[in-house]
């Protein structure tokens, strides 16, 4: 969860704004990228299908629970009463949000193609545990709103906690919360400052047993506002060997950063990879956002509007600067500013942001971000080399990949044949007329190379041009 317009903007509003933003910018170029196999220059790895991924990232959702209402007394009471950002009036707001909307939500997002990241709160605001009981609502109600996650949500949604309670911390000896309401005991403030990997993985498995315990798989995770913000190498770590403890994800990701304005790259970040020629590879990517909460705030604040997005003639906006470079364009919103008190203000936002990005750009994939995550270790993962025989070429692949890419500046007049554990006999690939037409195993002509896209296969991948 964001304050005010998005993670930035949530800093701005503490008195620890200053260093804070100077310890995210600073520290989040410092996260250890691990192993790297050389390249030849003969060869390079495109986006999936040459296309630019998009995503559209959730946070602050959960099952019924209306989590900014029960969020805001508990912020205001870290604060002492003396930030003006949660005087709101949280009382006149509604307890639930109803799975009507879920359903209205998440059908209209299948019928146009939409795929990203939907948070589930494991223990949302301390009202009850998703896997145990859900005060105010009966078990009848919270089975069917698990139920419906699981049918209508995961088909094209990666599931993640938001830490276990998006409020106070829970002491896992006990199951409840820590006595102390301050920030130090807040999961969007201090708690992680100082803290271990091991202590910071110990609290990761906590909040993913209780999606496990009822039904849904993780291979991600979301903080909520400051999590992790002093500690981000213990964040990565703890993240690759909690969910490969809980869920045996082989490329666990996490998402923490957001880069709203300017031309940082917004790229997915591959790190701690470590064992690439062995059976066990490991890495952890961390994926960006490119957007603010722009869609409605978290706290019901107005939306900014679709411009921010993307104009209505496609010319101008966050996303249409992202596109252009040919990086993933993760959109961010809170799912509290997307329904807006039943008002569904953010989610005519997105409904907007959709259509024109459509109307704008024929090259989009809309992706969940295990899927993104998963291109992006493969890409910079995968080791290219050339052979003793001047047309063959030879990828070693620490984890498969659908849709890889790769440009070869080597001519070739005959269809490029590939061998790997899938075909084991040779596949020959299709030839395509442009790149709108690329899909697995096909492959164009690019000036004196050509442009291939094939299912990689873990291990051994021969590539003969």
């Amino acid at each position: 969860m964001e304050y005010a317009h998005g993670r930035r903007q949530f800093l701005k509003s503490t008195a620890l704004a200053a260093p804070l933003i100077a310890s995210v910018a600073r520290e989040a170029l410092a996260q250890v990228p691990g192993d790297r196999p050389v390249r030849p220059k003969s060869a390079e790895v495109l986006n999936p299908r040459e296309r630019v991924p998009v995503s559209f990232i959730i946070d602050d959702s959960t099952c019924l629970v209306n989590l900014n209402k029960f969020a805001m007394p508990q912020f205001d009471a870290a604060f002492e009463g003396a930030n003006a950002t949660y005087h709101r009036n949280w009382r006149e707001w509604s307890d639930e949000i109803p799975d009507d909307f879920v359903r209205k939500f998440g059908s209209w997002c299948g019928e146009h193609g939409v795929k990203g990241k939907y948070s589930i709160v494991p223990y949302p605001a301390c009202v009850g545990r998703l896997d145990r009981e859900l005060p105010g609502w009966s078990p009848r109600d919270l089975q069917s709103s698990l139920e419906l996650v699981r049918t209508l949500m995961t088909p094209n949604w990666d599931i993640h906690p938001e830490m276990v309670t998006h409020t106070r911390v829970i002491d896992l000896r006990t199951g409840h919360p820590f006595p102390d309401r301050s920030l130090k005991f807040m999961e969007n403030w201090e708690w992680t400052t100082g803290r271990s990997t091991d202590e910071i993985a110990d609290y990761l498995r906590y909040a993913l047993t209780i999606l496990k315990n009822v039904g849904l798989n993780c291979e991600g995770i979301t903080t909520p506002g400051g999590f992790g913000t002093r500690a981000l190498p213990q964040l990565a770590q703890a993240s690759l060997v909690a969910l490969r403890d809980i869920f045996g994800t082989e490329i666990p990701h996490y998402f923490r950063h957001l880069y709203d304005e300017g031309t940082e790259s917004v790229a997915p970040r591959v790190e701690y990879a470590s064992g690439l020629d062995g059976a066990d590879p490991r890495c952890v990517v961390s994926i960006i956002a490119c957007t603010g909460d722009w869609t409605g705030g978290w706290d019901n604040s107005p939306p900014e509007g679709v411009d921010r997005f993307i104009t209505a003639d496609g010319s101008r906006g966050r996303l249409v600067d992202v596109i252009r470079r040919g990086e993933p364009a993760c959109l961010l919103a809170h799912w509290t500013g997307i329904w807006f008190n039943g008002e569904e203000t953010g989610f005519r936002v997105f409904q907007e942001v959709v259509h024109r990005l459509h109307q704008r750009f024929d090259h989009l994939e809309w992706m969940k971000l295990a899927e993104i995550a998963r291109y992006w270790a493969a890409r910079e993962l995968t080791r290219i080399e050339s052979t003793d025989k001047p047309n063959v070429m030879r990828l070693t692949a620490p984890f498969s990949c659908p849709g890889f890419t790769v440009r070869f500046d080597r001519r070739t007049e005959e269809a490029p044949r590939l061998l790997n554990s899938a075909s084991p006999q040779g596949l020959a690939l299709s030839e395509v007329a442009s790149s709108r037409s690329l899909r697995s195993g096909t492959w164009r002509r690019e000036g004196n190379g050509a442009v291939l896209c094939w299912d990689l296969a873990k291990g051994i991948n021969t590539v003969l041009l």
